[in-house]
């Protein structure tokens, strides 16, 4: 295209009319929501209220469920006004600011599983040291670490595709993504290729590798300990693994949809697998850790049975 147009909206071309069948959706997608929050508010009380739980390991999982909060909030309601809408669309503001939760979150979860993976190694390998190493300052800079790096380069990456001339407002998707609106641009993209290069890199293999390495360094105290320590291990470690490998699952399903066409896929399937990642995530892991931690299964199971 040879001409630019002031782009104010943009349309979700995705969805498709389900007929009186997007009562149903309606239904399945606000009660994925209510259970989502539930779930997650529930496993911060509990771990903001009990001092027992006042441990490192436990306050990065609070940051975690606080993660998923966040990026369902940036989905879900979404999602919702879109349902029973009958015209797809979203103006540039609603957007990128879409845009910006959804990546902002993305980011913070993989930072935070590298710091988990991080708390374990030092617990596991190093158990003598754990409590000189893992301090309080050192809580609350891995903290800071998790979600200001991330909001930095989101603010950075929305505003570079933000001053792009764009010439088409259709976007094949049912939300709002970076890489979208990128396509849609007839102006030079070269920085903002980079630029996603080098995001990916820092928000995606920078903490693979982290957790990588602290697992291999786990594994290897695991084979040469005894019963005890491996079992200390497996207790602790794999629902981190379980989560680690559910959202890159699913992050990889919307990685290769974004950068290849997946035309001959159906479009339920394209739609499921382009909504993996955000909604099996934060509801996975607050089910993970509640069943797997004993010391939160506890704490849950005596609250629930005191209610009743």
């Amino acid at each position: 295209n040879n001409f630019t147009i002031l782009v104010s909206y943009f349309t979700l071309a995705a969805y498709f009319d389900t007929g009186l069948f997007k009562y149903l959706f309606l239904m399945i997608v606000m009660s994925l929501y209510l259970l989502i929050i539930c779930a997650n508010v529930l496993l911060i009380v509990v771990i903001c209220l009990n001092r027992s739980l006042h441990e490192p390991m436990y306050l990065f999982l609070c940051s975690l469920f606080v993660n998923e909060l966040y990026g369902s909030t940036g989905l879900f309601p979404f999602l919702l006004v879109q349902i029973l809408s009958d015209i797809h669309t979203v103006s540039r503001f609603f957007c990128f600011l879409q845009n910006f939760f959804l990546y902002f979150y993305g980011g913070v979860e993989y930072l935070n599983l590298a710091v988990m993976s991080y708390d374990r190694y030092l617990a596991i390998c190093c158990p003598l040291k754990y409590n000189t190493q893992m301090t309080v300052n050192k809580i609350a800079i891995l903290l800071i670490i998790t979600w200001f790096c991330p909001l930095l380069l989101c603010i950075v990456m929305v505003s570079l595709s933000n001053s792009l001339q764009l010439c088409g407002t259709i976007i094949e998707k049912v939300y709002c993504d970076n890489y979208s609106i990128v396509k849609l641009s007839c102006s030079d993209i070269t920085i903002n290729n980079i630029y996603g290069l080098f995001i990916t890199l820092f928000s995606i293999f920078c903490p693979l590798i982290l957790i990588f390495y602290t697992y291999m360094k786990i594994l290897k105290i695991c084979f040469s300990g005894c019963k005890q320590t491996r079992q200390k291990a497996l207790s602790t470690c794999t629902p981190h693994l379980a989560s680690l490998l559910n959202f890159s699952c699913g992050a990889c399903f919307e990685l290769l949809q974004s950068r290849f066409d997946m035309n001959n896929l159906p479009n339920i399937l394209r739609i499921f697998l382009s909504l993996y990642w955000l909604t099996c995530q934060p509801l996975f892991n607050p089910l993970l850790y509640g069943l797997n931690l004993s010391k939160i299964r506890i704490i849950c199971k005596s609250l629930v049975f005191a209610e009743m």
